[in-house]
């Protein structure tokens, strides 16, 4: 048979095959099974649907491999026969083939996020998607098509897989949706000048939406993209009926569309999600009745892809950041959100917090999966009527990416600077076991996203205006019982752009300052804020040590509390309140900050471990010029 890339020169439109999920479900396979084990189980199956399409008119059969990589095989128990899954998939598609199609071996997203916003390294997924791919070569395909990925920087690396192993054609698509951009917020102009650019010889969208949207795209696409464009649209957008998702595009609106896409100079046409064989008929038919439109390729300065700009320098964030950027002693008091709709006791302890001259209040998001008022609102409360700056801590669990960046957005336009990005405790710590977490990313993933905002880009890379001016912080436990793991993804944490840190809080010295050696050593040179706790009782101090994850309490320090508890409450009280002291005044000399935990919302005993702080009156409880 030719060579593909003699289709990809000859100017002419070319037709992929349809839907391949939607003809085994309508052939008895349930969603619950995994569609790319059927090419070992049932292969007569796929080679069924095959067959239909290829007598419908496709010239492009797809294999039936979309999710056969090892992270997705891995959900059904089957990633060690990914190499077996995907030889047999070319296999079956290239016996129906003959000399009439084209096998073009299918590659989809992983199923998890790579940095920057996930934990899987560009270079795990390069070898996840290689992986693949070499079966797919094996089994016999004439070409890759890379299809339905929302992330540029996922797809890259699997054309990087690709090109590492095979110099086949590449076809590489995007989902896009009814706004013309990607999920994550990539014009499609932009990704479509990244594919280019990376290398793919064909380039174009599928899956996602219909026809129509497709069509609004390709018309400005066209004539700016040096390569020739795909498009495989869904049979428009599902409806519910009766419980069940229908595609309702009919196969000759899916035909005629497929004229307009041909027009437009879309040069390959196929279906997605709901088209059949049928559908690919009357796509077969406008094929026939068309020739792709030729035009010059020139690409308008004002839609290039966009550059990044200089962030706001960090003193001109915040107060919090200024002081940050001077190399100054911060405080600042965690306090703990109302459970209810009325702040005026939260409030009224933030009032204290700005008499005694603390820089800034520490407002936790959900902490241990409790439900609370919202992060975002309280600190508007917080900033608004009390007149001092929250630092938000803002985690993953509860919002995927994008719920984040509406968040983030709107927390800029409110006036609201200082975050600090955390991944977030797991739903089942909480009074809510049942309920669901999201973790779509995590405080990696979100120091990065916001470290984009600061640049004026969304995650797809997009520019939003006016840029972001958020103080980046994170959150590091110097206790962790992996060490080395915690330092590495503190390095990412710093890579991704933290600006500075906040401990877990610390009862023993020797693990701070472990910590701090280990970072100065590798030469960090980020502000470092202790997290201090004052103890109220043994109990308390046993539970923090038993029951809260990363918090680690020595046995000397329950001891401690053990025997001043035995005596009586306030002993208690005032014995962890001592444990404070001496910690801080310990790490004094290599901190920029100390935030201190309110015990139970008591904003006075928090105030009360200040008292150490050179320069802190104790009994007016106002700083004077911070000397640590």
């Amino acid at each position: 048979m030719a060579d593909f890339r003699e289709l990809i020169g000859d100017g002419r439109p070319h037709l992929f095959d349809g839907a391949m999920g939607t003809m085994l479900y309508s052939r008895g396979v349930y969603i619950n099974r995994c569609y790319d084990e059927l090419n070992l189980r049932e292969p007569d199956l796929v080679r069924d649907v095959h067959r239909d399409y290829v007598k419908a008119g496709a010239e492009i059969l797809e294999t039936n491999s979309y999710g056969a990589n090892r992270v997705k095989l891995a959900r059904y128990g089957l990633e060690a026969e990914v190499r077996a899954i995907n030889v047999r998939a070319a296999q079956i598609a290239r016996e129906v083939a003959g000399s009439r199609a084209f096998v073009a071996g299918a590659i989809g997203p992983l199923g998890l996020r790579i940095e920057p916003y996930g934990p899987t390294s560009e270079a795990e997924a390069i070898d996840l998607f290689r992986e693949q791919a070499e079966g797919l070569l094996e089994g016999g395909v004439e070409l890759f098509i890379l299809e339905t990925f929302s992330d540029p920087q996922e797809i890259q690396q699997a054309l990087r897989a690709v090109r590492s192993i095979s110099d086949l054609p590449v076809v590489a698509q995007m989902v896009i949706q009814e706004d013309g951009h990607t999920a994550l917020g990539t014009d499609a102009l932009v990704f479509a000048q990244q594919l280019t650019e990376w290398g793919a010889d064909v380039v174009g969208m599928n899956c996602s939406v219909g026809p129509h949207a497709m069509l609004e795209v390709a018309d400005r696409l066209t004539g700016v993209i040096d390569r020739p464009l795909s498009a495989q649209p869904n049979a428009g957008l599902p409806r519910e009926v009766e419980g069940r998702k229908i595609y309702m595009a009919s196969p000759e609106y899916m035909g005629t569309y497929a004229g307009h896409l041909i027009k437009k100079g879309v040069r390959f046409v196929g279906g997605c999600c709901g088209t059949t064989p049928e559908h690919t008929k009357w796509m077969r038919d406008a094929i026939r009745a068309f020739a792709p439109t030729r035009v010059s390729v020139s690409v308008p300065s004002s839609e290039k892809a966009v550059e990044s700009i200089e962030p706001v320098p960090l003193a001109d964030r915040s107060h919090w950041g200024a002081k940050l950027a001077a190399g100054e002693f911060v405080t600042t008091v965690e306090i703990v959100p109302p459970r209810g709709v009325d702040p005026t006791r939260m409030l009224e302890g933030v009032q204290l917090l700005k008499d005694a001259g603390v820089d800034g209040v520490n407002v936790p998001d959900g902490p241990r999966a409790q439900s609370r008022m919202g992060v975002i609102a309280t600190s508007l409360l917080i900033q608004q009527r009390i007149g001092i700056e929250p630092v938000i801590h803002y985690c993953c669990r509860d919002r995927n990416l994008l719920g984040m960046l509406s968040d983030l957005l709107g927390a800029q336009a409110l006036g609201l600077r200082n975050m600090l990005l955390i991944t977030g405790d797991p739903p089942k710590m909480g009074p809510y076991p049942d309920a669901t977490a999201v973790f779509d990313i995590d405080a990696i993933g979100l120091t990065n996203l916001v470290t984009r905002l600061n640049r004026g880009l969304d995650p797809g890379g997009s520019a939003i205006g006016e840029a972001t001016s958020f103080v980046v912080g994170v959150g590091v436990n110097p206790g962790a019982t992996d060490f080395e793991h915690e330092m590495r993804r503190f390095y990412w944490k710093v890579e991704a752009g933290a600006e500075y840190a906040i401990t877990q809080p610390v009862f023993d010295s020797a693990q701070l300052f472990r910590f701090l050696d280990h970072i100065e050593k590798e030469g960090l040179r980020i502000p470092i804020i202790a997290g201090i706790w004052p103890l109220v009782s043994a109990r308390n101090a046993e539970f923090l040590a038993n029951e809260v994850p990363g918090v680690v309490v020595p046995e000397s320090v329950i001891e401690r509390m053990r025997r001043a508890s035995a005596i009586g409450k306030d002993e208690g009280v005032e014995e962890g309140i001592l444990i404070a002291q001496q910690m801080l005044t310990e790490a004094l000399p290599r901190i920029q900050g100390v935030q201190v935990s309110a015990p139970f919302g008591k904003v006075p005993l928090a105030l009360r471990v200040f008292d150490v702080l050179p320069g802190w009156d104790p009994k007016t409880r106002i700083p004077g010029p911070a000397a640590a």
